[in-house]
């Protein structure tokens, strides 16, 4: 049986209803990569990159409105320094190779996490990408770095605690909507779809609170094999979803 093109895919998904706002991927499965062929785990690192542009450029065409991946979390500040610097080298490497054409396309790159954590070189890279494309209108991609979802969780409680405490808000004002308000994607509607790559079922610390009505994809390919058809794919999926949100039909 042969499979159908992505472009027949892309056809599919536009006639099949809607399309999710925000997606956002855990993108899994770089070391496993490398291991599988005997090569360094930076090796995986790398070879995961087009499959950035390949979510990026998928999520465009899609009509998706916002993206946010999962690059770098808290706890991969415990790898090897080794490692770590091959990861903040890739970071750099993608910003200077992509920042243009992001903004060509009409892409707004937003890092998102503790960046006070990267060296100065990184940071400069960040700040430099989000200036540059600030203007787009088309897609929002959010790449979450040195991110946790539980220490954004608890910035934001104390952001909202010292709002109390300078008498801008009572505490019987601090509710769901004030404390979305104080999340890293504040300025962005929660995800509608959650894809993990590697065949992996667990969260990892991500995005804990805004997926709480998501729809998840699993799916068993690892990140640097992630083509815009897999990304359909998942769409598709989340599109023979029935989404109560808690609620019954009459």
């Amino acid at each position: 049986m042969t499979t159908p093109p992505a472009s027949a895919r892309l056809a599919e998904l536009r006639l099949n209803g809607a399309i999710p706002r925000h997606v956002a991927v855990i993108m899994d499965g770089n070391g496993r990569w490398a291991r599988e062929r005997g090569l360094e785990r930076s090796a995986g690192h790398q070879a995961g990159m087009p499959a950035v542009r390949e979510a990026v450029e998928g999520c465009l065409a899609a009509g998706v409105g916002v993206l946010t991946l999962f690059a770098f979390s808290q706890e991969n500040w415990q790898r090897p320094p080794a490692e770590i610097d091959a990861l903040m080298a890739l970071l750099e490497e993608y910003i200077a190779r992509e920042a243009e054409e992001l903004r060509e396309q009409g892409v707004t790159v937003r890092m998102l996490g503790d960046l006070e954590r990267l060296s100065p070189s990184a940071r400069a890279a960040v700040d430099a990408i989000q200036s540059a494309t600030a203007g787009g209108t088309r897609l929002a991609l959010n790449i979450c770095i040195s991110y946790g979802s539980r220490a954004e969780l608890v910035r934001a409680a104390r952001r909202l605690a010292e709002r109390v405490a300078a008498g801008e808000i009572t505490p019987a004002q601090v509710d769901e909507s004030t404390l979305a308000a104080e999340l890293y994607t504040a300025a962005w509607p929660d995800p509608d779809l959650l894809i993990r790559t590697s065949g992996e079922m667990r969260i990892s610390n991500f995005l804990l609170w805004q997926v709480a009505y998501a729809e998840f994809h699993v799916t068993p390919v690892l990140w640097p094999d992630f083509t815009r058809e897999d990304l359909y794919l998942a769409i598709l999926d989340f599109q023979r979803r029935d989404r109560r949100f808690g609620r019954v039909s009459a």
